[in-house]
Order: C-alpha cells, then sequence, then structure tokens
C-alpha cells in the first residue's frame, strides 16, 4: 500500500497543477491578462455565493495568505466586491462583480466543453464517481490524521 499512497499523493499534485495550466490557457485564449488561473478558479468556487474569505479558503485548494492576496488582487482589477460583515466587523464578504460573473461563465463554458470531450473517451461516468469516492475517503482520512497530531492517540478507523 505504500507505493500507491505515494503514487496518489504525487498524482493529485500533478493533476492539480495541469489543470491549473488548462485555465490558464483557457484566459490566455480568452485575451484575459489581468487575472490568474487561481484567481479565476477561485471566482469559479465562489459562484453565485456571498462568503467570508475563511469560506472560501475552505471550499478550494487554497492557503489563507495566498487567499487574501488573491481576492485584493480581484478587487482591485473588478472582478469581486467585498465587504466587511456587519455583524462581524472582523469577517469579510466576498461576491462577484459583473466583471467577475462574466469570467466565472465563460469558464462554466469552458468545463462544458471538458464534459462533452470526455465523452470521446474511454472514461465513463462510473470512472469519475469512483475517482470521487476515493479522493472523498482520502480526505476525511487526512481530516482525522491532522486531528490526530493536534491532538495524539485518537485516532479511530
Amino acid at each position: 500500500m505504500t507505493n500507491g499512497y505515494l503514487e496518489v499523493i504525487s498524482l493529485v499534485e500533478r493533476l492539480h497543477r495541469h489543470f491549473l495550466e488548462v485555465v490558464k490557457l483557457e484566459l490566455d485564449g480568452l485575451s484575459i491578462h489581468d487575472i490568474n488561473n487561481v484567481q479565476g478558479m477561485m471566482l469559479f468556487n465562489i459562484g453565485d455565493a456571498e462568503m467570508t474569505v475563511g469560506e472560501l479558503t475552505l471550499r478550494g485548494c487554497y492557503l489563507g495568505s495566498n487567499v487574501s492576496y488573491n481576492v485584493k488582487k480581484m478587487v482591485e482589477n473588478g472582478y469581486l466586491v467585498q465587504e466587511r460583515s456587519v455583524h462581524d466587523r472582523r469577517s469579510i464578504h466576498v461576491r462577484l462583480t459583473d466583471k467577475g460573473r462574466t469570467l466565472r461563465d465563460r469558464l462554466s463554458g469552458m468545463h462544458r466543453r471538458h464534459i462533452e470531450m470526455l465523452g470521446q473517451t474511454t472514461i465513463t461516468e462510473a470512472d469519475l464517481q469512483t475517482v470521487v469516492t476515493t479522493l472523498r475517503r482520502l480526505e476525511r482520512f487526512w481530516i482525522r490524521a491532522s486531528d490526530l497530531v493536534q491532538r495524539p492517540g485518537q485516532f479511530a478507523a
């Protein structure tokens, strides 16, 4: 199991980098140069929601300091609006502007094209569901493992 586990870790990391490269190429093809691939995916993940920066961090593959920097850049470039919460002044809520929604819609179009292209491969819906199930199990495992590091001796399978 050791080799399989380490291979999965490496593969997930490589897949993430490959996907970000695909997003970069999509942005380049749309002649959009005031936002990077990570910021584009953050916009996509925000969608129609209004959320805090903390919620955005939990929703995606982003580190806290990177989220703050990227949110700042997307506000400066007109993709996001940010406002302090009226209930908790420490909390900052973000939502897409019209410009952000337009880009989100274009990225949705990219995803639709990819789904159509998958129909021309040997990858089936069942294959994708198996991957999702396995990755969710790994996610739960890593969450429990991080809890174990924080509170040794409490790991339950």
